[in-house]
């Protein structure tokens, strides 16, 4: 099913309606809020995926529960919140939302407390339409709730994992200082929120009150409520002539393995030079299917779910891997990898619940080149789509990846001439988006159009080295510690920059995050020299920095570093910053820039915080800037350029107002 926006949802975008304040008394009605990453969709036009559903906040809903936030603070359930607020319910407390589109199945992101030793609870959530209708979800935070440092543990009275580590907590190396420090427990926890989908059974029009309710007496002792997603889903697809999986035994119950059935399947279906259909139905499949030159389709994302268990392999992989679970993959590059591979139309459903980054649990995997992937929705894998090259000619298209261990999707290796286009991703374990040129350059990819929303760990869009990618047209909101919206590093190993890196017509939306490490604020946009200088000709432009936490781009060398390598060739141009908590452009390396039509306003410090490689030398700044006209606002001022020192190592934050139409 391709994602489009729904018409009458359109005609509603423009309502407005004033937020409930925190601890404010029961409100009893309110008109429908439609946002777009908590935002006013007007102020996003044209940007990011377009969805089939309608984005309603919590906080803009009718409830007798208490708003919580706005918090950007790391390690706190506003922070992790689409647009850092959400609404938390005591038991018998409720949130109700007024639907602005006839719709038959919604999406609930919610969080709900760990158990006290971790592995998480289950609890249910009334859902009543108009007073009846009643339906109960049953919520879980089996897959929520991190702790400790990389790579993370689901004890929360565990020890930290590398005592051998800095932590600011302290400002020291715990195993290294005497007497030891006392480190709170749980230690940084996180990845609070979940989200889970119910279809309501039938059709409910514009207008109709959709009631979430935490019951008394069972087992949450508070539900946080931060979004519903409504929708409507419409009849499942169907493949005349297809080969179906039930043909070969497959069981839409869920109850038996149905991974020898698909295997079947695939087999006849290439013989034939069929499709393969899976009807509507939950099919339990516990390990991956190998595809390669064949289609597969599902009834639609909401009807056909393949879902499977994490299985403890009883020697590890070739490939280092402990476990294995559900998910699509394509042979190993080493081995050809797999071509004309078209997958669409149903969801996959993970058992991943602790990070382990030598597992392949990955809802799509392996190389896949010549092919599509389309109309899924991924949840609870450890990466939703991750690819090893060298492959080439994949098109990622019209998916949804929520609730992941890691990334969303990583071009890992060699990824060339592919696309990923149209997918809405919300709540990842690292980065939304990633280009990864280990060892091999991935060269002339484009994500494009893309929403990616409350990445819990890194960034939200990161391209580390390659040669002539395109970052265009995307939406990225709300990362919340260490990452940035948009990063470009040299690091991980990565290939060099090389060509032209194009950062086109995107929106950042409440980004650049504290680095607890550095102990400063990161930009929307964070450039990072880290391994080697980025020299490539980057071209951003185009691109709106909206409610930036702290500086809209940044610049940066690793301190160790700072004296090797620079950043150079950055061209920013027709560009607008809405609101920064510091700077528009904080300059910590080496390097040069140029600036043309950036147009800035409501900027919390000096327009330029250059410290360039902190050598301080009386000739000036490191890193210079060229101002090349038509930049508004007063935050380039004549003084500044080429390479006025006007170091603030960490500046005051001033939060700006919200954004607004320009």
């Amino acid at each position: 099913m391709r994602r489009l926006l729904l018409p009458a949802v359109l005609a509603l975008l423009v309502t407005t309606g004033t937020p409930a304040p925190a601890g404010a008394a029961p409100v009893t009605s309110q008109a429908p809020v439609v946002t777009r990453a908590a935002l006013d969709p007007a102020l996003v036009a044209g940007r990011g995926a377009a969805v089939p559903f309608a984005e309603q906040e919590a906080e803009n809903a009718a409830t007798d529960g208490t708003v919580i936030g706005p918090d950007r603070t790391a390690y706190t359930l506003p922070a992790e919140a689409s647009g850092r607020r959400a609404v938390k319910l005591a038991p018998g407390r409720h949130v109700e939302f007024t639907l602005p589109a006839a719709a038959d199945a919604v999406t609930v992101r919610y969080s709900i407390p760990d158990a006290p030793g971790g592995g998480g609870i289950t609890a249910p959530l009334e859902v009543t339409v108009n007073g009846g209708h009643r339906r109960t979800m049953t919520l879980t935070s089996q897959y929520a709730w991190l702790y400790n440092q990389y790579p993370f543990s689901n004890d929360p009275g565990a020890d930290l994992l590398h005592p051998d580590w800095w932590i600011t907590e302290c400002a020291c190396v715990p195993a290294a200082t005497t007497p030891p420090p006392v480190v709170a427990r749980p230690f940084r926890p996180g990845h609070f929120y979940d989200e889970q989908r119910l279809l309501l059974g039938r059709t409910y029009r514009a207008g109709d009150r959709v009631r979430l309710t935490a019951p008394a007496g069972r087992a949450a002792a508070w539900t946080v409520i931060d979004l519903l997603d409504s929708q409507l889903v419409g009849p499942p697809r169907v493949e005349p002539g297809a080969a179906s999986v039930l043909a070969f035994g497959a069981d839409p119950s869920g109850r038996r393995d149905s991974a020898g059935a698909f295997d079947r399947a695939i087999a006849f279906a290439k013989r034939a030079r069929l499709k393969v259909y899976i009807p509507p139905g939950t099919y339990q499949v516990n390990r991956h299917i190998v595809v390669d030159d064949v289609t597969i389709a599902g009834a639609g994302d909401w009807y056909t779910i393949i879902k499977g268990r994490e299985v403890p392999l009883a020697t590890p992989a070739p490939d280092g891997s402990t476990h294995t679970g559900v998910g699509f993959y394509g042979r190993p590059a080493a081995e050809g990898g797999s071509r004309n591979v078209h997958l669409s139309g149903f969801a996959i459903e993970g058992d991943v619940r602790e990070r382990i980054d030598t597992d392949q649990v990955n809802g799509i995997g392996g190389a896949l080149s010549d092919s599509t992937v389309d109309g899924l929705h991924i949840r609870h894998t450890k990466v939703g789509m991750w690819f090893d090259g060298p492959m080439t000619n994949l098109r990622v298209t019209n998916n949804m990846i929520v609730d992941q261990v890691a990334d969303a999707v990583n071009f890992h290796t060699g990824v060339t001439n592919s696309v990923v286009a149209g997918n809405f991703i919300r709540n990842t374990g690292d980065d939304g988006l990633a280009m990864w040129s280990e060892k091999a350059a991935d060269a002339g990819n484009r994500f494009e159009r893309n929403t990616v929303q409350s990445p819990v760990l890194a960034n939200g869009i990161a391209i580390y080295g390659g040669r002539d990618n395109t970052v265009s047209g995307n939406l990225v909101a709300d990362p919340v510690r260490e990452g940035s919206a948009l990063q470009v590093g040299s690091r991980f190993g990565a290939e060099p920059f090389e060509g032209r890196l194009t950062l086109d017509g995107n929106t950042t939306v409440r980004a650049g995050t504290y680095e607890l490490n550095w102990n400063i604020g990161l930009g929307a946009l964070w450039f990072y020299a880290l391994e080697r200088d980025i020299a490539a000709d980057v071209r951003v432009s185009g691109n709106h920095f909206l409610d930036n936490t702290y500086n809209a781009i940044m610049l940066v060398s690793e301190w160790s570093v700072r004296d090797l390598y620079a950043i150079t060739d950055v061209h920013v141009q027709d560009t607008r910053v809405d609101g920064t908590g510091t700077s528009v452009v904080s300059a910590r390396a080496k390097g040069s820039a140029t600036f043309e039509n950036v147009d800035a306003r409501n900027v919390g410090a000096v327009g330029v915080n250059n410290c360039g490689s902190f050598g301080f030398p009386p000739t000036g700044s490191e890193f210079s800037l060229t101002d090349l006209g038509g930049n508004d606002g007063g935050w380039l001022a004549p003084w500044m350029v080429p390479n006025t020192i006007t170091c603030d190592d960490r500046p005051p934050v001033v939060p700006p107002p919200p954004p607004s139409p320009w």
